[in-house]
Formats: C-alpha cells, structure tokens, sequence
C-alpha cells in the first residue's frame, strides 16, 4: 500500500487563548489527534454547546475532519454529535 502525504494547516485563531496545546497524536499509534478546549464547560445531554479550541484547519478537497469521543469516554458518555463549522 502506498502513502500519500497530506497537508492539513493549523493555526490559532486570532484573539483565543494560546496556551492550549494544538492538536496533537497522544501516542505513536495513535488513529487521530487530541483535541483540547480553550475552556472548561459541561453539556447536558441533548444540550447544544460551542466549544472553542482556539485553532483552526485547513483541509485539502476531497478530505475531512471528524471529531469523535475518545474510545474509552465513548462508552461513559454514548452522547456527542459534533459537527465542524466554518466561519469565513
């Protein structure tokens, strides 16, 4: 199987908080990256919230983000549509 490198821009967005650690793989076999917020906050279940991370991605065409509960939280709280936004 070939690879094909892929490059995803990450930046902090202007005005946020910049000591939050940019998205990062917590371990070498790692399927994605850990993402943090820039504010501590808990949602009710069902409850909408917005949860600022302080950075932005730019993704090439034909590729996506998705943003997923850790796999052992995800048993704990079976809850989390998240959805990414963009505000141009």
């Amino acid at each position: 199987m070939s690879q094909v490198a892929v490059k995803i821009r990450i930046s902090r967005v202007d005005g946020m908080v910049a000591d939050v650690p940019l998205p990062s793989y917590a371990t070498s076999g790692s399927s994605g990256m850990d993402v943090r917020s820039s504010v501590d906050l808990m949602a009710k279940p069902g409850e909408t919230v917005l949860v600022p991370t302080g950075f932005q991605i730019e993704i090439p065409p034909g590729y996506e983000a998705q943003v997923r509960p850790r796999s052992g939280l995800g048993r704990l709280w079976p809850y989390g549509h998240i959805e990414l936004m963009s505000f141009s």
